[in-house]
């Protein structure tokens, strides 16, 4: 399963990053493969890792923010697994070469 997980703290004075981070904190030490985008995360795993994972992140955001908006989008696949790299690695074969994926090198 891939799920695209959005955090947006609402009302805050601190910058957004610095909230972001604490939850990409958690992310990276889970087990999880995930991808950071500017826009979000992807995750893969199965229904409750994720569930459990973007919860931790949500209530770790809230301990400093009044109010926050987090949205999931899940695509569950039952006959494939390793998506999160597969797809970019399919798409990187179909055009020839690598993509930019974002973060440092």
């Amino acid at each position: 399963m891939l799920a695209y997980v959005n955090f947006v703290p609402i009302g805050t004075g601190e910058e957004m990053k610095e909230l972001l981070a604490k939850a990409m904190k958690i992310i990276h030490k889970s087990e999880l493969d995930y991808q950071l985008t500017s826009m979000g995360v992807i995750i893969e795993g199965d229904w409750n890792e994720i569930m459990t994972l973007a919860k931790k992140c949500h209530d770790e955001i809230m301990n400093f923010a009044e109010r926050m908006s987090t949205t999931i989008t899940v695509d569950d696949r039952k006959d494939m697994t390793e998506r999160l790299k597969k797809n970019v690695l399919e798409i990187e074969y179909a055009i020839g070469g690598a993509l930019k994926t974002g973060g440092l090198t």
